[in-house]
């Protein structure tokens, strides 16, 4: 009850400028956490803190290694090349992780991409099951430039497998709001090894509790 309350408050009125959580040098504000509500379409700042959410969560003993690109990557990529982007990964041996993911927004959409390092696979995670290989190729290619640079190896590609989740491979959403809500809980289940079987049934129940995980900065 006591979270419940609390949720209603951060969704309720108020100042919209005012910082309700900030931490991995990112703020989300009321504005920002509004956009969980009922059928509201989540932006880049809800996005991004719970990416990050889930790399610290990734710290802890027993989880995959994992990094997590910001949502503005992949359009920095797509812009500017490798050059744009090599600098993103200083500090960070992408090479050592278990896996990597990737939010992506195509203009109206979220959608995911999940590199693992392990199985050398590259997956496109769709919640309105629309191919995205064009994508899984952009980020081989960025593997392969990154492996340059940052290891002086050649990556070798043939080795690598790119799939586009198939509609009945992964729960779809019924709507035209939650895409992001999609994207961030195929993260949370991927991020733990565990298999995705959430439905469109579980969207708001998630959005309340994501507003209450961003402002304790703490996964349930």
């Amino acid at each position: 009850q006591a979270m419940e309350k609390e949720i209603s408050a951060a969704l309720g009125k108020g100042e919209p400028g005012e910082i309700l959580s900030s931490a991995f040098k990112l703020k989300v504000t009321r504005e920002d956490i509004c956009t969980l509500h009922h059928l509201q379409w989540l932006n880049d700042e809800v996005i991004n803190f719970y990416m990050n959410l889930l790399v610290e969560r990734s710290k802890s003993e027993g989880y995959p290694a994992l990094h997590a690109f910001s949502t503005f990557f992949y359009p920095k990529l797509l812009s500017g090349g490798y050059q744009a982007v090599r600098r993103w990964t200083r500090g960070v041996d992408l090479f050592k992780q278990d896996l990597i993911l990737v939010p992506i927004h195509l203009r109206v959409h979220w959608t995911l991409l999940v590199i693992d390092v392990r199985k050398k696979t590259i997956k496109y995670f769709d919640s309105l099951g629309q191919k995205g290989d064009d994508i899984c190729k952009t980020l081989l290619q960025y593997l392969q430039e990154e492996s340059k640079e940052k290891r002086n190896l050649e990556l070798p590609t043939s080795e690598w497998t790119l799939h586009s989740m198939n509609p009945w491979e992964i729960p779809q959403q019924t709507n035209v709001s939650d895409c992001g809500v999609f994207v961030c809980k195929y993260a949370d289940s991927i991020s733990r090894d565990k298999p995705i079987t959430f439905t469109q049934e579980h969207m708001p129940y998630f959005r309340r509790k994501m507003v209450w995980e961003i402002i304790h900065q703490q996964l349930l």
